[in-house]
């Protein structure tokens, strides 16, 4: 997992650094480190898991909403 950046012709250190953290980011390496940044219990992360687990099986109980025939409201015609 080793991010290699070589510098381009004619640029700068910034920008070379810039390419190297959007790199990062990618690769979720902030993200990781930030989470390793304190020690957390393995229940908090169970109870942390078991949280993000439970929202996406709500997402997926979800219907979407599909585009049918108005149901009236403003601008709504009478059909008779």
């Amino acid at each position: 997992m080793a991010i290699r950046v070589k510098s381009r012709g004619g640029e700068s250190v910034e920008g070379l650094m810039r390419r190297f953290k959007k790199l990062c980011e990618k690769e979720g390496l902030t993200k990781d480190i930030k989470r390793k940044e304190f020690y957390e219990k393995p229940s908090e992360r169970a109870r942390r898991d078991a949280r993000r687990s439970q929202v996406r099986r709500v997402k997926g109980d979800l219907v979407p909403m599909t585009k049918g025939p108005s149901r009236g409201g403003p601008g709504a015609r009478d059909e008779r």
